[in-house]
């Protein structure tokens, strides 16, 4: 597996342009073995066609499909440049990420690495940093915390049930799975009685076996009452720092102005996105639809930027989700989200999108995934 070295991290370059910032980084691939010399051009040619750059201060560089057989052996270089360097359109890179891919086996380290690189305030932070190694930390997320766990694998709707502890086992049992939880959480929260915050939805929690902040969410088919109380929905929390707070919160809101009922309808993504908006405005219903991948190395940096481009031309909002990998929701709209989705050939993307012209921008994804993104006629 493909790992990022201390050496192949170079601390406080400089770069007139980004084609100079490109060189600079082709030249260390090729000093590295990995690339032949002429790589650079292919690089260059890449970044000509469409631009490299994937968000936070942070750009990609790579070879076009034609240059693939300049690579001798996978491998990645990593180019802090402190003072930023011009990508165009008013973006400004600090980290020049360059990856010579010869298979699919750089695809689990640069999913780390943009899963890392998706704090929005990443780029403050790495134009400060002095060594190589404390670099490989944030990249890598060794010296990062545990982000809250909370996407569409631990919600759970259409349950089938007549009891609360039904729903209190069933999202233990996910907060378990997800790695969340002990042994003494499960126990405490199956025999002590949920409280109830009304409109249908109740929550637990324990003072006890918190190993990450994870929030898990059940709702029954059927709503059912506890003496006389109605019961839709459980929302079970581990408590492990201040991360869930930004969710109860929102709750609260939505309980506070009686329009917690938009929780009791929808799929998991949609119940997902209620939680985490901005708004508490109604939230309009989504389309959905189920596309899988048949780009030899998955959804890279290359085809991922021509699939996030046809997304931007629509009127609409998107999330996907990697049915065959976390299961996290990423934004449609940015490249470094869906890089990070780790999509590999044969993966299913769930494609949910709201607005004016999410079923035309359907289409569009459809085709464009049909002809796997612009490299069909290389494949």
């Amino acid at each position: 597996m493909l790992q990022l070295t201390l050496n192949a991290i170079t601390i406080g370059a400089k770069a007139l342009d980004k084609e100079d910032a490109i060189c600079q980084v082709a030249t260390a691939l090729n000093k590295a073995g990995s690339v032949s010399h002429s790589y650079v051009d292919g690089m260059l040619a890449r970044e000509r066609q469409i631009s490299t750059y994937i968000g936070n201060g942070i750009a990609i560089p790579h070879g076009t499909v034609d240059t693939r057989d300049l690579i001798l052996e996978t491998g990645i270089q990593v180019f802090q440049f402190p003072k930023g360097v011009d990508w165009g359109e008013n973006q400004t890179a600090y980290i020049v990420i360059g990856i010579a891919a010869k298979s699919d086996e750089h695809l689990h380290l640069l999913t780390h690495l943009t899963n890392s690189l998706s704090d929005a305030n990443l780029d403050k932070k790495i134009q400060n940093i002095r060594s190589a190694k404390d670099l490989r930390n944030i990249l890598i997320g060794e010296s990062s915390p545990s982000s809250l766990k909370f996407d569409t694998s631990l919600i759970t709707t259409e349950v089938t049930a007549n009891n609360i502890m039904t729903l209190q086992a069933l999202n233990a049992g996910l907060l378990q799975k997800a790695n969340a939880v002990d042994h003494s959480f499960i126990a405490r929260v199956i025999i002590e009685r949920p409280t109830n915050l009304g409109q249908g939805i109740w929550i637990n929690e324990s003072s006890c076996g918190n190993l990450v902040s994870a929030i898990a969410i059940s709702r029954v088919v059927v709503p059912f009452t506890i003496q006389n109380q109605t019961t839709s929905l459980l929302i079970s929390v581990s408590m492990a720092d201040d991360q869930p707070l930004a969710i109860l919160k929102r709750l609260s809101h939505l309980l506070f102005e009686n329009k917690a009922h938009q929780l009791l309808s929808g799929n998991a993504t949609y119940i997902f996105e209620v939680l985490t908006s901005d708004t508490l405005e109604y939230i309009e219903p989504t389309i959905t639809e189920e596309f899988t991948i048949h780009n030899e190395h998955g959804l890279h940096a290359r085809p991922g930027a021509v699939l996030v481009n046809i997304i931007k031309k629509f009127n609409c909002t998107v999330s996907v989700i990697n049915l065959d990998g976390s299961e996290k929701i990423a934004n449609g709209r940015s490249l470094i989200k869906m890089v990070a989705l780790g999509v590999k050939k044969g993966h299913r993307l769930r494609f949910t999108a709201r607005g004016q012209e999410a079923q035309k921008m359907l289409i569009a994804v459809k085709e464009a995934i049909l002809s796997r993104l612009g490299e069909e006629k290389h494949e």
